[in-house]
């Protein structure tokens, strides 16, 4: 095995979880909307269409355990809890935005190839997916 082979496969078991962790559909989403400031759990929950209670919290733990979140309690009755970007979630922030904006502007385009795809492929005719765009409304 030559050295060069070597080194891209550590490199790429090293990437591979932050990968991982930053590219779900669910981590994307919430970085986003994190981008524009604090946000508690049950409003990120009604703008994140479909996450379950369970997979925001799962996610948002993750996101804190890797950096990328600060979750912040008050003391107030019931509790308040923000979630913010850190200093290194506020640097994934525009990539993040800029493959959200890829994407929504591309979404055309990959409907149609995924179209000809299945009617190449035989497949019969599904449901259209939805391609989620958190905050590119209007655009």
């Amino acid at each position: 095995m030559e050295q060069g082979h070597t080194h891209v496969t550590e490199n790429c078991r090293v990437v591979a979880p932050i990968l991982a962790r930053i590219g779900d559909k669910w981590s994307v989403q919430i970085v986003r909307l994190l981008g524009d400031g604090p946000r508690r759990f049950n409003e990120i929950k009604r703008m994140v269409d479909g996450i379950s209670q369970r997979m925001l919290t799962l996610t948002l733990r993750g996101l804190e355990r890797d950096g990328l979140v600060n979750r912040t309690v008050f003391p107030t009755i019931p509790p308040r809890v923000d979630y913010e970007l850190t200093d290194l979630g506020r640097s994934l922030w525009l990539p993040v935005q800029a493959l959200g904006l890829w994407a929504y502007e591309h979404h055309g385009e990959i409907s149609r190839a995924q179209k000809a795809f299945d009617k190449r492929a035989g497949i019969g005719e599904e449901q259209p997916r939805r391609i989620a765009a958190v905050g590119m409304a209007g655009r």
